[in-house]
């Protein structure tokens, strides 16, 4: 399978960027079977924009809107939109795109969709690459229940991808296939034939807090005790910031590990961002689910980690590809938008971690999310289990 990653700044004149789109493909050979992924900024006229755009190629193309985007030659890009896309004559792609999904539909509707997706491979699928919607109401799915849906629809297939996210006004996060322009829909592509995914997950943890709580009750993503104590007694007890309700920013450095157990008796650690704080029940609201029995601790980060520790993953994921050890052409990544504002200031710092390394003939495009679809290794078995996470930067080698 081969890519190339195109890029515009250009969202107000269609017909332009358009054409920006076509002029950088010239000389790229598209073979049997393509499929486009794309990103762009949330004041995008999407519908209109891939109306021009389908006039001269009617490949499939999943979604969604992001804060800012990545690409190999451009490194960080605040504005405009990215469009990557992934052709060969060995692989295959079956893509669509759900109804709107929310807490009562969400099963039924991707299932629906994914059983007419599957029915268009001529063998089962190897990768699943989805992007949906972000949590911001009650009735919104939430990112682990989205990925354990598409996990048991594959058959425990790899999954990767991201919640899309918006320029921090929380409204403005879109999902797109084609035409279609969804807020929650689940955008689906499967992925089958001559791949070999591989997969890198950065939390830039280098140190622990000194203590760990089990979880003891909890609903979705809300811990209500730990131990036999509120949530928020255990942060008052361990001198950790307390006393306000949005403590997003206060927490921005201060990521929580949770380790879920599995039922085969193996640990998965992810990563966590404490959101909100209810200083009458003690309740801590975080951006992804924590499990009841699962264990909680707190890891400590500072700037200059988030850029060290992605610029070493990145080295070693260039060195397998000269070595032989891994065999891809495509970097497809999902930073947190937690990464990002962590960052201050020094927004293009990852994108400055691979800036001039990339490799001849390998194409690189990524955004920035409100959580990230990326399997994750059992710390016992070593096994992949697909996993949402907070604060990493996930990428998918292919």
């Amino acid at each position: 399978m081969r890519s190339i990653t195109l890029y515009t700044e250009e969202i107000d004149d269609l017909d332009g960027a358009v054409e920006e789109f076509y002029a950088q493909t010239e000389g790229f050979v598209f073979e049997k079977n393509t499929m486009g992924i794309f990103f762009a900024e949330e004041d995008l006229d999407y519908a209109e924009f891939y109306r021009i755009l389908s006039m001269k190629w009617d490949f499939p193309i999943i979604g969604c809107t992001s804060m800012a985007m990545l690409t190999g030659e451009q490194g960080y890009c605040p504005t405009g939109m990215s469009l990557m896309i992934l052709t060969g004559d060995d692989v295959e792609f079956s893509a669509g795109i759900t109804e709107e999904l929310d807490i009562n539909n969400y099963k039924r509707e991707m299932e629906k969709t994914y059983n007419d997706l599957k029915k268009k491979l001529s063998s089962p699928e190897k990768l699943v690459i989805s992007y949906g919607g972000a949590v911001y109401e009650e009735k919104d799915v939430a990112g682990d229940w989205l990925v354990d849906e598409l996990t048991r629809l594959s058959g425990d297939a790899f999954v990767f991808g991201a919640s899309a996210s918006d320029g921090f006004t929380f409204t403005g996060s879109r999902v797109f296939y084609n035409e279609r322009v969804t807020k929650n829909g689940q955008a689906i592509a499967l992925v089958t034939g001559n791949i070999d995914p591989h997969f890198v997950r950065i939390n830039s943890v280098g140190e622990k807090a000194p203590f760990q709580y089990e979880i003891t009750r909890s609903e979705g993503n809300r811990i209500f005790k730990v131990g036999e104590i509120t949530f928020e007694d255990a942060l008052k007890k361990e001198g950790m910031k307390t006393g306000k309700i949005d403590v997003m920013g206060d927490y921005i450095l201060s990521p929580f590990l949770v380790t879920i157990k599995k039922e085969n008796g193996d640990e998965v650690e992810v990563t966590r961002n404490l959101s909100l704080l209810n200083p009458e029940t003690g309740v801590g609201s975080f951006m992804g689910n924590m499990p009841e029995g699962s264990m909680v601790n707190i890891g400590l980060i500072n700037r200059n980690e988030l850029k060290s520790t992605l610029a070493l993953a990145f080295t070693d994921l260039f060195k397998k590809r000269e070595t032989g050890e891994y065999k891809y052409d495509t970097l497809l990544c999902a930073s947190c938008a937690a990464r990002f504002m962590g960052l201050a200031s020094n927004t293009s710092a990852e994108g400055e971690t691979y800036a001039g390394r990339v490799p001849e003939g390998v194409s690189l495009m990524g955004m920035y999310a409100y959580g990230e679809y990326c399997p994750s290794e059992g710390s016992k078995t070593g096994k992949l289990y697909n996993t949402f996470h907070n604060y990493t930067f996930s990428i998918l080698a292919f």
